[in-house]
């Protein structure tokens, strides 16, 4: 029997939206206020932390040239020692820094100090690293130095930090610790560009 023309243009609707995949809601985008709430409560918990050791690799650039390598960054208490070991024919070099100054050793001309360990590294090797805020912003911190802006991803974790005229991009996290730390830190301030990838955390 053959439907009426009618009934079946009415009924055309209903049969595709029947067949129509079921459309599901995002889900609610958590409040950049909690978000920011969670964020205090991971900088109060590692704000403590001033004993640890970080494995991985760095890479930094002025836009033109640069260097990499393996990092050892030892962290204890307000001093710190940095170890860089370049690829095969490269030179490394052991930066040890404690609040009396910096010295930079493995270079040739032997053991080189300074007061200041930003202006130390780059006198002595061409890289601009903003080390006193490195030590915040490798934890996805905030650091002391003025006002910053943070976005937040879908894991409610920081993606991007904007401080002291450099941008830092979060693209990996270890979540499996707690607080969730970074295993991938990306600082950008053009020309000048700092790259960590880490590899492994122990704190003490």
């Amino acid at each position: 029997m053959k439907l009426p023309v009618r009934l079946l243009a009415a009924a055309l609707p209903l049969l595709l939206a029947a067949c129509a995949p079921a459309v599901r809601p995002a889900p609610p985008k958590a409040d950049l206020s909690v978000l920011l709430d969670q964020q205090r409560a991971r900088e109060h918990a590692l704000a403590r932390a001033d004993h640890w050791v970080l494995q991985g690799k760095i890479g930094v650039s002025n836009g033109k040239d640069g260097g990499s390598g393996t990092l050892t960054w030892t962290q204890d208490g307000e001093s710190y020692e940095f170890v860089v070991r370049g690829p095969v024919g490269s030179k490394s070099f052991r930066l040890h820094v404690t609040p009396e100054g910096a010295v930079l050793e493995g270079l040739d001309g032997g053991p080189l100090r300074s007061p200041d360990a930003e202006s130390l590294v780059q006198k002595a090797l061409g890289w601009h690293v903003p080390l006193r805020d490195l030590r915040a912003w490798v934890l996805g911190l905030r650091a002391d130095s003025g006002p910053a802006e943070l976005s937040f991803g879908a894991d409610g974790l920081p993606s991007q930090l904007t401080q002291d005229g450099w941008n830092v991009a979060y693209p990996g996290w270890d979540a499996q610790r707690q607080p969730a730390v970074p295993t991938k830190v990306f600082a950008e301030n053009p020309p000048y560009k700092v790259k960590l990838s880490v590899e492994s955390w122990s704190f003490q």
